[in-house]
């Protein structure tokens, strides 16, 4: 019942929306156009048969699904038939607007309420005309004066100003719902990134418990070294994504941009994960990016490919080809790759292609989301053998264009 409730419900935004609310206002007119017919004399009522006949079937034509696969303005062409009909009735009364003028001022509403003000400026030049066509006719040249420099400016103006303001609150909403994404993005970030520090925390941990002083001391600061660096790691995980001003007021996810030197970067997070990766770089790179961030980019992508992958592990960046001043950062590895049926959905939130107990289905998505924070993204594809992920991130230093560019 509630889908269909939704299906056939005329209040909400978009094209379908609003050519069904016209199709009501058309409806309305229908009646009113049969009420008239009957208190006009008999010479008159086809006049109003034919509307009430026209008004019938551009409602009808309101109702039709196809608006949502047409162009989000095309509802507009909805008001040429509503203009008609508003016309002809002036004409019926002798270019009277006492009947229509309401008419007119929904019409104008309809259009702010669903419309841009550009949208209500395109449609001024016809209102106009079909409200001085019967003024002209009738010979009321007072009516027309009036028309042109007060009623339809009148209008063009109070639509606009709804649509100005109806524009304003989408993009309230807009900022509002991406606030609100970004804020769930980063707990679920914060829950997916712990997991594997607090994994090395507890191995230590219960190491150094059962230990019955067979460990040498070399051994054991190891063991210390690495549980204090996983638990710096959480501790800058839960004070930077915890942060309330980590999103910023239009609702994006606010960056500590800065030149990072990717080698670097790259080695920091290789000791976190302490596996045999190589690390194939011909030079260091320097990418502007959030540290923090680019640290879970990088451990995210490098426990993927530890995780489903088969060594070799090879990361590399340099310079992507036609991208305009990004780095390609890539993590190769030699296993089976990604199934095909799996390949639609690989950077979904929770995503169903990680069979792994211990996995959430979040890495890859979070990995994605960063990526685009930072103006770049990632791909996938199929390597020979394996799988490679490449990571675009804005280059630090732009290559200098060549002087010889500008030459003709």
């Amino acid at each position: 019942m509630v889908v269909m409730v939704r299906q056939w419900s005329v209040l909400g935004e978009g094209p379908v929306h609003a050519a069904r609310q016209m199709a009501l206002l058309f409806t309305v007119g229908i009646a009113l156009t049969v009420v008239k017919a009957l208190s006009v004399p008999a010479d008159q009522q086809p006049v109003f048969v034919g509307l009430a006949a026209l008004q019938a079937v551009a409602a009808a034509a309101g109702w039709w699904p196809i608006w949502a696969r047409l162009h989000p303005w095309a509802p507009l062409a909805l008001t040429l038939p509503a203009f008609v009909v508003l016309s002809v009735s002036m004409w019926a009364a002798g270019g009277l607007a006492a009947g229509a003028a309401p008419f007119f001022v929904l019409v104008f509403v309809w259009i702010g309420l669903h419309f841009s003000a550009r949208a209500v400026l395109a449609v001024a030049p016809v209102a106009l005309l079909a409200y001085l066509t019967p003024v002209i006719i009738a010979g009321r040249l007072a009516g027309i004066l009036l028309s042109a420099a007060l009623f339809i400016p009148t209008l063009v103006a109070v639509a606009a100003l709804i649509a100005r303001q109806v524009d304003h609150q989408r993009r309230d909403r807009a900022a509002l719902r991406r606030a609100e994404r970004w804020r769930a993005a980063l707990t679920s970030t914060l829950a997916h990134d712990v997991r594997s520090p607090l994994t090395s925390v507890q191995f230590v941990l219960e190491t150094l418990h059962d230990d019955e002083g067979d460990l040498p001391p070399a051994q054991r600061r190891k063991f210390t070294e690495m549980a204090l660096r996983q638990t710096a790691r959480i501790r800058r995980l839960a004070t930077s994504l915890l942060d309330a001003d980590r999103v910023d007021a239009d609702g994006r996810l606010r960056l500590d941009l800065q030149p990072v030197p990717l080698r670097a970067a790259i080695d920091d997070a290789l000791a976190h994960l302490q596996a045999p990766i190589t690390v194939d770089m011909d030079h260091d790179v320097k990418v502007r990016a959030d540290p923090a961030r680019l640290e879970q980019i990088l451990i995210n992508l490098l426990t993927n490919a530890l995780r489903h992958g088969e060594p070799p592990i090879v990361i590399s960046a340099a310079p992507a080809p036609a991208s305009g001043g990004q780095v390609a950062l890539c993590v190769r590895d030699h296993g089976l790759g990604v199934p095909d049926d799996k390949r639609e959905v690989l950077f979904s939130r929770f995503s169903s292609t990680d069979a792994a107990p211990e996995s959430v289905g979040l890495g890859l998505w979070i990995t994605r989301e960063l990526a685009r924070a930072h103006g770049g993204d990632v791909v996938y594809t199929p390597a020979d053998p394996g799988a490679c992920f490449t990571v675009t991130l804005p280059a630090a230093d732009p290559a200098p264009a060549d002087p010889a560019d500008d030459r003709p």
